[in-house]
């Protein structure tokens, strides 16, 4: 896929020069200060084919108009609904409406005017959503296809902006061209089949990104390295496979010697049979996206790779396949973490949980800031929250509250559940410290609750993305990118802070 080129153009919009340009139009069929303006200087053609062609100004709908005798040759109006309640789901929405209009034609320059589509988004968060959405859209995973997706001919798009907030809309395509790089990379890493992305293939990964970055550096740990820090929890799911684990430490130090890192921990099963509790058939292909929380902390860091912040970063992924073989762990088996803390497995499916522990362990040294772990931990997460929302949970209400809000400001949502002390019981064990299943009720909880005892040391923050992380079946099936967005805002406002 080439690179979409993105641009600030403050020169008055009647001076544009560009194959087409792009207005909000509302509901109640009016339009914005610069869509009046263009409409004035064609002789009112806007209105006239608004009145002539019926053109809904409903948000997701587009129409486009042949222009003769200007600096453009088209104008795509774009609805946006009720202007008095503009949101970024609606624009997100407009956006595709936008896209889809434009992707099979011969138009190679495109000039978006949103700049005053609405008072209650502001410019810098219209052209990040603007330039996700678009790129969300022209994302392509087809490098196993002997025919290749045809390239779209748009190749440069600007954004109309006042002079005076050129420095803020020039940052903010920076950090758009970073969360979707970012997240690019954590859809290519979910999409993977798992005879490709293996632990060792993340762990190549992650030196690369080492190598061809500043201010980055790298540590793999192997098997050995692991059954010497007594990794009993990590090791138990990693031994029923011929594929070795990694414990895989990417350190960013962008801040002061003396700052305390912000740590990143993200689970990567990089394909999940369930073990010995082996998974249902129907599916199973998708348990090769059981290692996206891997995958988002991947994308972050590479997010991060561009934008260099003055912040102290750490993210430790903990990889490994879950297979059964003759030398797997048994559902009954007891097991000892690096904390020391003694586990009854239970059942080999919640097996994510089981290297999280340790890598979670890990994390103690750095004496961290903060510690947010990602993962695609529970099925129960789905049924509590679907698709839309990542779970959050936490000890400090502070690092949930900070998620909470990074999730609104990049439009990657989630909701807290608690992790209350009641819920604790239900992974007490009678052979065991603890059990890695609680039984039937509140899976996602539980399965927190069980992290939490291993995270008493610092503020930290569980995020279950089981839901959000990939689209199941059908024509759009795939990795989403998510939650990078959020990680990435969480990191940057702790960089303002």
């Amino acid at each position: 896929m080439k690179t979409m080129n993105y641009t600030l153009q403050t020169n008055n919009l009647l001076d544009t020069e560009s194959d087409c340009i792009c207005l909000p139009i509302f509901s109640d069929q009016s339009l914005c200060k610069s869509g009046q303006e263009i409409n004035d200087a064609c002789a009112q053609i806007i209105t006239k084919a608004i009145t002539r062609y019926d053109i809904s100004g409903d948000a997701g709908k587009a129409f486009t108009l042949s222009i003769d005798n200007q600096n453009y040759s088209r104008i795509v109006l774009v609805g946006f609904g009720d202007s008095k309640k503009i949101s970024t789901e609606t624009l997100k929405k407009s956006v595709n409406a936008l896209s889809s209009q434009i992707i099979d034609t011969n138009i190679k320059n495109l000039c978006i005017a949103f700049n005053d589509v609405s008072a209650e988004l502001k410019h810098e968060q219209v052209i990040r959503e603007t330039i996700t959405t678009i790129e969300g859209g022209r994302y392509c995973f087809d490098q196993f296809k002997t025919k290749k997706s045809p390239e779209s001919q748009l190749s440069e798009i600007s954004f109309q902006c006042d002079a005076s907030k050129k420095a803020v809309g020039d940052s903010s395509i920076s950090l758009a061209n970073a969360q979707v790089k970012g997240m690019n990379i954590a859809k290519d890493l979910g999409n993977l089949p798992g005879n490709i992305c293996t632990p060792s293939y993340l762990a190549e990964q992650a030196q690369a990104l080492a190598d061809n970055s500043s201010n980055f550096s790298v540590k793999i740990l192997e098997e050995a390295d692991m059954e010497a820090l007594n990794m009993g929890a990590f090791l138990s799911v990693s031994k029923g496979s011929t594929e070795p684990g990694k414990l895989i430490i990417l350190e960013y130090k962008g801040g002061k010697k003396e700052d305390a890192p912000h740590i990143l921990v993200g689970k990567g099963i990089t394909f999940d049979t369930g073990g010995i509790s082996l998974k249902p058939g129907a599916s199973m292909d998708e348990m090769k996206y059981d290692m996206c929380g891997a995958a988002s902390v991947m994308g972050t860091m590479s997010a991060i790779a561009e934008l260099q912040p003055k912040l102290n970063i750490v993210s430790i992924i903990a990889s490994a396949e879950n297979m059964p073989a003759g030398n797997a762990s048994k559902p009954g088996d007891i097991v000892t973490s690096a904390s020391g803390i003694t586990i009854e497995i239970l059942n080999t499916d919640a097996e994510g949980r089981l290297v999280l522990c340790d890598a979670l362990t890990y994390a103690e040294q750095y004496k961290p800031a903060s510690v947010v772990d990602i993962a695609t931990l529970t099925g129960a997460c789905i049924v509590a929250l679907g698709h839309c929302t990542s779970a959050v949970m936490g000890n400090n209400d502070s690092v949930v509250t900070e998620l909470l809000d990074a999730g609104k400001q990049a439009s990657d949502k989630a909701w807290q559940l608690p992790i209350w002390d009641d819920y604790q019981e239900q992974i007490d064990s009678p052979f065991a410290d603890i059990q890695n299943i609680g039984g039937k009720g509140a899976g996602s909880i539980t399965a927190a609750c069980f992290l939490s005892r291993f995270t008493k040391e610092y503020p930290w923050a569980h995020l279950d993305i089981a839901g959000t992380a990939w689209v199941s079946g059908g024509k759009n099936k795939g990795a989403t990118g998510r939650p990078v967005p959020l990680l990435l805002q969480y990191l940057l406002n702790k960089e303002v802070s």
